[in-house]
């Protein structure tokens, strides 16, 4: 996810703009100047590879059988929020049809999740909306018993530990967002958001994917995932992967979308409306889809940086981790990483070539490699900003040392306000501290280290976690091991302790 737009301060940055995770109504240390979010001439020039891409038909591929031994997981219970998510389960494929009625706001679905039994448990739960009206719920085929508890959907059903089982269960209801913790000025809510013309997205960190369907929303589970979507024509529905359907019949359009490589739930999109889409290609001639709401033509002239930033992302990370790669653009304000298919917000900041990169990184840090619980969000944020800090460097948005040294300037300003990044107020969640503080602490290894040293350590730590969720005891010895030094108090005085480090990193 990617930090909120604020207001102008002239007095730091003349033509600059202010970014921090905390209300436009707050001000205080967190500030950090940015430029402009218009897309300037060098974000321009990374377009050469092709005009603004035409309207076009989508690549519509065929599906797949899923692999569910890449799904599977060891699920946690989480520190930061443990009323979502159930240790019990290692969810390993989410198989949703969901028919969509935006008259109505009413959201018709059946969802069959494919599980394994984690713990021997007498019964166990998935998350899921309390505004949604469960029908027939069925475990390998048997009727079994269930019960609501708010957003718990409690299955009175025995499971013996590694044991895998088929769920089955039909819903009905217009689904509500979930209040988000924190106290942003982009978001208040995650999950199923509904626009006032009917038109829906989602975004769901930390958790909200249960808004819409029954999930076990906590990231150390990562699952694969089969959606159909049913929308009244011309508007289309999309998700995560490759498309794998679109038909329309006696006007309805169904789309079906396939991923094949596991993802946590906060990392699934949905979004449904009236899209046109379009297409661009990388320097490899991977596709980039870009669907924008139908008529929207700036829009589709910021979305192309997209392709050139993944050129320049696999030069400091490695290739693209996954095969297919898109970008919706939504009602939202914000911005979210969500995995092969980003979602964006439909304004200036968020679709700048500089946050576009962000989101991109974060497939990468974040969805190829995933904190296994919410205590360690600073894993992608981390990385990803310092990224992006040396994109806006590299393409003459804003010199890197000017961003350093004011991020260090601020930095014990965001520990005292909302907590060091690894032991942050929970009802702060996706504040300032944890993309400043750990991007400084990266840089600091960079700056020690060289870049050829530190991308190559980079680019190891996701080959070893490819598709896994992962703690910060498994980064901190990774790093220690291919550096050869002692980094444990380097990293405890970055990521929790109470007063900004002095610069420097420990000798070999």
């Amino acid at each position: 996810m990617t930090l909120p737009l604020r207001r102008r301060l002239p007095a730091l940055l003349a033509g600059a703009v202010l970014l921090a995770g905390c209300s436009s109504e707050a001000s205080g240390p967190d500030e950090l100047a940015t430029p402009s979010a218009s897309p300037t001439s060098e974000a321009t020039t990374d377009t050469e590879q092709g005009a603004v891409a035409p309207a076009s038909e989508p690549v519509v591929v065929p599906a797949v059988e899923q692999d569910l031994d890449a799904a599977l997981s060891e699920p946690v219970e989480d520190s930061v929020y443990p009323a979502v998510g159930d240790p019990r389960i290692d969810a390993l494929l989410y198989d949703l049809d969901l028919d969509w009625d935006p008259d109505a706001k009413r959201l018709e679905a059946s969802a069959v999740v494919t599980f394994r039994a984690a713990r021997t448990a007498p019964r166990f739960q998935l998350d899921l909306g309390p505004g949604l009206t469960v029908g027939r719920v069925q475990l390998d085929g048997e009727a079994v018993g269930f019960a609501r508890r708010g957003k718990d959907l409690v299955v009175k059903a025995p499971i013996t530990a590694d044991e895998r089982h088929e769920l089955s269960l039909d819903y009905v209801g217009t689904p509500e967002p979930a209040p988000a913790p924190t106290t942003r000025s982009d978001f208040s809510t995650t999950g199923f958001t509904i626009t006032d013309t009917g038109e829906v997205w989602t975004m769901q960190e930390p958790y909200g994917a249960y808004t819409w369907y029954p999930v076990n929303d906590q990231p150390s589970d990562k699952a694969l995932y089969d959606v159909t979507i049913h929308a009244p024509s011309p508007w289309t529905g999309i998700s995560n992967g490759h498309l794998t359907e679109l038909t329309d019949d006696d006007g309805t359009t169904t789309t079906s979308w396939q991923l094949t490589e596991p993802a946590s739930s906060y990392l699934v999109t949905l979004a449904i409306g009236d899209y046109a889409h379009s297409a661009g290609t990388t320097a490899d001639g991977m596709r980039v889809d870009y669907w924008t709401p139908r008529g929207l033509v700036k829009g589709v002239e910021q979305l192309q940086t997209a392709a050139a930033s993944v050129d320049w992302i696999e030069g400091k990370l490695g290739t693209y981790p996954f095969d297919s790669l898109g970008l919706v653009v939504t009602d939202s304000q914000s911005a979210m990483e969500t995995q092969t298919m980003v979602t964006l917000g439909n304004n200036d900041y968020v679709l700048s070539p500089q946050v576009i990169a962000h989101e991109l990184v974060h497939q990468w840090y974040g969805d190829q490699v995933s904190p296994a619980d919410w205590s360690d969000v600073w894993l992608n944020e981390g990385m990803t900003m310092l990224l992006q800090w040396i994109y806006e460097d590299e393409h003459d948005i804003r010199p890197l040392r000017q961003t350093i040294t004011q991020a260090r300037a601020g930095d014990q300003g965001l520990r005292d306000q909302y907590g060091p990044p690894g032991d942050y107020d929970p009802s702060q969640f996706g504040s300032s501290n944890i993309y400043y503080t750990p991007a400084l602490m990266w840089n600091e290894l960079r700056v020690e280290l060289g870049d050829d040293e530190f991308y190559r350590i980079a680019r190891s730590w996701l080959e070893d976690n490819d598709n896994t969720s992962v703690t910060r005891q498994q980064v901190f010895d990774h790093w220690e091991r291919e550096t050869g030094r002692e980094l444990s108090a380097f990293f405890d005085a970055w990521i929790t302790g109470g007063r900004t480090p002095k610069p420097g990193v420990p000798a070999a």
